[in-house]
């Protein structure tokens, strides 16, 4: 038979498989290293997805400041196959592009962010997961006083 745990095991899954969806269909792919992070940590009655921290650029974008790290840039850039065969260039392009982020912000930014997370885990969602899970006690406890009462007639 299966438990509450299981159903919200079950549809934590989904839910990390769809992100992995939405983020492949918004053209995020670089490394691969978001999806092979992201992680359904569920324990109990506690539904979590633990991810790259770099996340929360992803659904908002930079914002202008601080130059982004210059490592990680060069890595972008060559997921990206903006330049593959000159180490200088490539360490060149990831500067300047650094220092647009710096300046404007990432595209990301500039568009209010994106929906990545919010066109997964909508309200609705959480709304029927929380149901089933709760149409599971609601099941086992009528189950278990009809037993009862069963007993005491018997």
């Amino acid at each position: 038979m299966i438990d509450s745990e299981k159903i919200l095991q079950l549809e934590m899954e989904s839910i990390r498989e769809d992100l992995i969806k939405k983020h492949i269909e918004l053209g995020m792919r670089a490394s691969g290293q978001w999806v092979e992070s992201l992680e359904n940590r569920t324990k109990g009655l506690s539904g979590q997805i633990w991810g790259e921290p770099y996340t929360e650029q992803l659904v908002n974008g930079r914002k202008p400041g601080n130059f982004p790290p210059i490592e990680r840039m060069r890595q972008w850039v060559i997921n990206k196959k903006l330049e593959t065969t000159n180490k200088k260039r490539i360490s060149m392009l990831a500067f300047l592009i650094a220092r647009k982020i710096a300046k404007e912000g990432t595209e990301y930014f500039k568009q209010g962010g994106t929906d990545l997370i919010e066109a997964v885990i909508t309200p609705s969602r959480i709304q029927m997961i929380m149901d089933k899970v709760a149409q599971f006690h609601i099941n086992s406890y009528t189950s278990m006083v009809s037993g009862v009462f069963q007993s005491l007639a018997a």
